[in-house]
This record gives C-alpha cells, structure tokens and sequence, in this order.
C-alpha cells in the first residue's frame, strides 16, 4: 500500500466583521495586516505567514464568543505598534489590555476587535 500524504499546510479561520466590515478591513489594516485579495463578502489578511479570512458577516453572539490565537516574536514591540495605533480612540467598541503573563504559560495582550472578536497576541512566558 502507498504511504499517503496527509501533511497540513495552514488553517485559516472565517472571521466575522460585524456591521461594519469596511471599518474592520481599516482595523485590521492599521494593526499590521495586509489586505491580499477583497470582494463586497470577504477579505484575505495576512502578516509575514499568518492569513485569515475577514468575512463580511455580522452575528453578534457569534462575535462575543469567537477567538483568535496570534503568536509573536516579541509581544512588547507589538504592545508598542498597538499604543502608537490608538485604536481604541479611533475604532468604536475595540478594548485593549496590555501585555499581561498568565498562569497557562502565555503573555499576550488582549484586543476586542471592531465586531466583539477577542485576539490573544503573544508568546508563550
């Protein structure tokens, strides 16, 4: 029997953008990504090798419990990208807290982004 390949090579997830998904594509922009293909229902972000989907989808309990996972390399020059951003002044509803280490083994900072989705981006303490 021949061996079968069965190596994965990336997982990107559909996020949703809430109301306002042109406000979120700035977001998002604004925090390093880059806009790599867009139509009216979806957009492909990317930063360095990390891709998701930014879909054009509004479903706010979704929203509240939806979570995304990015690791960095150095989360202090990220928290330093983010406070020079002002994102909370310039996006309604975004909540940011600074780097903070957990017990689990992660330090991250936390963003709610434009839609309510929650970001954890960090390293590993």
């Amino acid at each position: 029997m021949t061996a079968l390949n069965l190596k994965a090579k990336e997982l990107m997830a559909f996020v949703p953008s809430g109301k306002d998904y042109e406000l979120s594509l700035r977001f998002f922009q604004d925090l390093g990504f880059a806009v790599t293909w867009k139509s009216d229902e979806m957009a492909v972000l990317k930063k360095d090798e990390c891709r998701f989907f930014l879909q054009n989808y509004s479903n706010e309990n979704m929203q509240r419990n939806f979570m995304m996972n990015l690791e960095v390399e150095d989360v202090d020059d990220w928290w330093q990208r983010i406070e020079s951003a002002d994102l909370e002044a310039k996006y309604p509803g975004v909540k940011i807290k600074p780097p903070t280490a957990f017990p689990w083994g992660k330090r991250e900072i936390n963003i709610k982004d434009p839609a309510g989705v929650c970001w954890h981006i960090g390293v590993p303490a």
